[in-house]
């Protein structure tokens, strides 16, 4: 029996691609797994802290807000820092929090905005779709850790000093929302 070499080679690719998928969806459950056992390790540790789970990311409340709560579509004021999650909080990408840039040694900032509060429209498309699902629940004055797998963040894009696949982890402090 004589094999067709095109079809052999069609094949192959064919299951080294459904391979490469079954590869990243059990790193995205080894993420979600380790993204539980750290949130459930800081509830231990930080008093009067809550999580909840939704929506496929988790928010570790460290500091309750008051008043309202946004809602999907609304618009968030907001300070932040962006972490590589690998089971913790390991190598900081971004940040508009003065002090967190300053314990970071990240003296080289430029640009008068460099520190301004964050706005962000949640219908709007301006932010990964892990944060965005994260911040839907908060409140003004919360503070809070936002945790998702590299699926809701920039997949398997390197963006900058972010590995493909990343999970992502951000330090949020709640100023201000309003709903629609």
């Amino acid at each position: 029996m004589k094999i067709n070499p095109i079809l052999a080679l069609v094949v192959l690719v064919c299951a080294a691609a459904s391979c490469a998928k079954e590869g990243i969806a059990l790193t995205y459950l080894n993420q979600d797994a380790q993204i539980e056992k750290y949130v459930s390790d800081q509830l231990s540790k930080i008093e009067g802290s809550r999580a909840s789970f939704e929506n496929d990311t988790a928010r570790l409340v460290v500091r309750e807000g008051s008043g309202e709560v946004l809602r999907d579509g609304g618009t968030v004021a907001f300070y932040y820092a962006g972490y590589v999650f690998t089971g913790s909080l390991s190598t900081l990408f971004a940040t508009n929090n003065e002090d967190v840039a300053q314990s970071a040694g990240w003296s080289g900032l430029s640009g008068e905005d460099r520190y301004s509060v964050q706005v962000a429209d949640l219908s709007g498309g301006q932010l990964l779709e892990g944060l965005r699902r994260g911040l839907v629940g908060v409140r003004p004055g919360e503070e809070c850790l936002i945790l998702f797998n590299g699926k809701l963040g920039y997949g398997r894009k390197v963006q900058g000093t972010i590995p493909a696949g990343s999970a992502l982890a951000y330090h949020i402090w709640v100023i201000d929302i309003e709903n629609k």
